[in-house]
């Protein structure tokens, strides 16, 4: 019943599931980030576990000349263990990445880890042969993330833009929607015009359309940036944006772990209780 349930937002539980949905969504024209589901390992035996699935992917990535990169949790390469544990096995999976022509994401996890990933994701583009292949999140609900933006740009680091969906106390995080909203236009439109490569990742039309008419307004290259979704959520939006003429990445998650996962993307929109409960009732 889990399985069913989550199959509208994971790809499936084995590596080559999430390969398989991958080559669908590339003839369709997106791109994708591969995200092998997991978090917070214990032991650097649970790490180096953990890693060996994403060198694998990206020995997939450049066999099958697939149109996708690869997202990471230093938590799951280890960071818990020991920061220097979660150094080494990601500076070994950014060499890959390089190597497959590809790229790594660090995703963001709780504010917690905010500084930690940052500041590991500027040591590692700081490295030899890393330079763009290498990037973050950052979140347009953290009073800091402006400031957080224009570091990363200093380094000329890729960033992918989101909202947040952590809980978190005012005074670490706008509470209003309206300023989220505000701020994460006000970031897009910095973003946009930094000459850097980056995602926005959102299926608010509103910021959308306010994305679509700044690019028309200042002449932006519609490839020189991508819309970033989650896979499972707004179909029908990504096949038109990329009919446009945007680029589109869908992230794109798999694995066993699945549980937490599905119950955060509920827990961010309620309304997709309903939609799953009546496709199970159908």
């Amino acid at each position: 019943m889990g399985r069913k349930m989550s199959g509208r937002f994971i790809a499936g539980m084995q590596i080559s599931d999430a390969l398989r949905v991958a080559e669908t969504l590339n003839r369709e024209g997106i791109s994708v980030s591969l995200d092998s589901l997991g978090e917070n390992v214990s032991t650097q035996e649970e790490a180096q576990r953990a890693a060996q699935i994403y060198h694998q992917l990206l020995d997939a990535i450049q066999q099958r000349r697939l149109q996708a990169n690869v997202s990471v949790k230093l938590t799951q390469m280890g960071m818990n263990v020991s920061p220097a544990i979660a150094r080494q096995i990601a500076s070994e999976l950014v060499d890959h990445a390089a190597a497959a022509d590809s790229f790594l994401r660090v995703d963001m996890e709780g504010t917690d880890l905010t500084q930690a990933t940052l500041d590991m994701t500027r040591e590692l583009h700081a490295m030899p042969n890393h330079a763009g292949r290498v990037g973050t999140v950052l979140q347009s609900y953290l009073r800091r993330c402006e400031q957080d933006v224009r570091v990363l740009l200093a380094d000329g680091i890729r960033i992918r833009l989101c909202k947040g969906a952590y809980k978190e106390p005012p005074t670490v995080a706008f509470p209003d929607k309206k300023e989220v909203d505000a701020n994460y236009v006000k970031l897009m439109k910095i973003l946009l015009t930094s000459g850097v490569y980056h995602g926005l990742a959102t299926h608010d039309e509103t910021i959308i359309r306010a994305t679509k008419k700044f690019v028309e307004e200042e002449g932006i290259d519609k490839r020189s940036f991508e819309f970033q979704m989650l896979y499972g959520i707004r179909h029908d939006l990504q096949s038109s944006l990329v009919n446009e003429g945007y680029g589109m990445r869908v992230y794109l998650p798999f694995g066993t772990e699945w549980y937490p996962y599905f119950m955060r993307r509920l827990a961010e929109r309620p309304a997709n209780v309903l939609f799953i409960a009546k496709n199970l009732l159908k």
